[in-house]
């Protein structure tokens, strides 16, 4: 029988020897791709909704190119830097901070300059080994108790992305979200994401190979069909319309690639106002990061026996440069995937499966038309799927104490309650540390956890702060 360990692609990814196949890690690679090939249709529309201080946009066209560009370069840089199951694209919340927060006070060059120098302070970080260490020095309980809120946390995008869970517009009252759009459900759409649930579910308890990606793909020609067939509303999908492509090729647009400005910031915004809004920036960057390779290195079963990620420091260093690189192109900081966690749930355990995923996203720059057929309604089942796979580090937690089941249950509970990673682990570590030394402990805090955790303080205050400065 064929040794697969004699191939020098699985000896340099270690595929045999972390238990996977060829054949899981391409079904891996495609499972995060289509979960998070969203973000070529959904970056565009925040950052080109959003004008500079002078009035500018930026094309649609051009966001769409450079946000498959980065993230398929990315991408198959951290699979065979960093060998682990991690894609990489433009940060959602991140390209919320620049289209709203720097466009505004500058111009877009300038504001993706702003973005660039944040990737650089996070290559900095890496290669002086703070932030590795500040890493290390989390416990491990809060580190699974990170996986768990990522769990909840994919799970709530992945019932509001398909319209299973809404907003009530308007709403003053004490219901901030209800079931459905008008408090129960209806629509094609909405029968497909719940046909989608039962259809991965089923299909991971028959343990299925390739469940979630075969749940995708079942429910996305699901889709087409009933569109074709329906009367639907094109606003009731979403973003993306399950139909069959007038044009299968379409050329990219490059234009905005090299579009920036490195210190042209600093003539438009004072100083403090620049390093709060950098601070702002990086420290999202940071955490978000943080808490998605952990999470999706535990789902995988990569963590060694004290709790760290393999190759950690040059993971880290691959996405800081990847934040870099989005300022550049013009995309938005990137950073990693925790929708990569889909592709853990499909067996993928190395670097390999992020090869596939940015070969497809290289693809995507010449068939963005193929690429984005996949509705929300299709693609969501998978993240609450993988929401159900991350929510069992739950039962690693001691609960029974409370000096670390009480952060622990704020950093679960608080991600999806606030749509933040960052908030969460924020909230998780300042807990940690109070009750820490409420009992006399402080001496068993990392120092660094105890730096972490007073820079948190400054960002969950960071409204009074800028007005006690006078920069708001």
């Amino acid at each position: 029988m064929f040794d697969t360990r004699t191939n020098p692609v699985d000896r340099y990814f270690a595929i045999s020897d972390r238990g996977s196949t060829f054949g899981r890690e391409i079904h891996g690679g495609l499972a995060t791709f289509f979960t998070m090939a969203y973000i070529i249709v959904l970056n565009p529309i925040i950052l080109g909704s959003a004008e500079d201080k002078f009035g500018h946009q930026l094309s649609g066209a051009q966001l769409a190119t450079v946000t498959a560009l980065v993230a398929a370069v990315m991408t198959v840089v951290m699979g065979v830097g960093g060998n682990l199951p991690l894609a990489v694209a433009a940060g959602l919340g991140l390209n919320a901070v620049v289209a709203f927060q720097l466009a505004p006070l500058m111009s877009w060059p300038d504001a993706m300059g702003l973005v660039v120098l944040e990737g650089v302070l996070i290559c900095v970080l890496v290669v002086t080994g703070l932030r590795e260490a500040v890493m290390h020095a989390i416990p491990q309980a809060l580190k699974q108790a990170i996986s768990v809120g990522i769990g909840l946390f994919i799970a709530f995008i992945g019932f509001v992305d398909a319209g299973f869970v809404t907003r009530i517009p308007g709403e003053t009252g004490t219901v901030p979200v209800q079931l459905g759009a008008g408090g129960h459900l209806s629509g094609w759409p909405i029968l497909v994401f719940c046909l989608g649930v039962l259809l991965t579910v089923a299909l991971m308890v028959r343990k299925v190979k390739g469940a979630i990606l075969l749940s995708i793909v079942a429910m996305t020609l699901v889709a087409i069909v009933i569109n074709e067939l329906a009367d639907i509303p094109a606003a009731a999908w979403g973003l993306t319309v399950p139909a069959v492509p007038s044009d299968v090729v379409a050329a990219p647009d490059f234009g905005l690639v090299g579009s920036f400005s490195l210190f042209g910031a600093f003539e438009q915004i004072g100083v403090v106002t620049l390093v709060l809004l950098v601070f702002t920036l990086l420290l999202s960057d940071f955490f978000d990061t943080m808490g998605t390779v952990v999470g999706v290195s535990s789902e995988a079963g990569l963590l060694d026996e004290n709790g760290k990620v393999p190759h950690l420091g040059r993971v880290l260093l691959i996405d800081g440069v990847a934040a870099a690189a989005g300022g550049a192109a013009s995309a938005s900081s990137n950073t990693s995937y925790i929708e990569s966690a889909a592709g853990v749930g499909e067996g993928a355990r190395t670097g390999f499966a992020s090869v596939v995923t940015g070969g497809l996203f290289t693809l995507a720059l010449f068939l963005t038309p193929l690429a984005t057929v996949v509705p929300a309604q299709a693609a969501a089942p998978a993240l609450v799927a993988v929401g159900f796979l991350l929510m069992a580090q739950v039962r690693h937690i001691d609960w029974t104490s409370y000096e670390i089941a009480v952060p622990a249950f704020l950093t679960i509970a608080v991600m999806p309650f606030t749509y933040s990673i960052t908030n969460g682990i924020g909230a998780g570590f300042l807990a940690y540390v109070v009750i820490k030394a409420v009992l006399g402990k402080a001496r068993e805090v990392h120092w660094l956890l105890w730096g972490t955790a007073a820079l948190f303080a400054v960002y969950f205050a960071i409204d009074p702060i800028e007005q006690l400065l006078g920069v708001k």
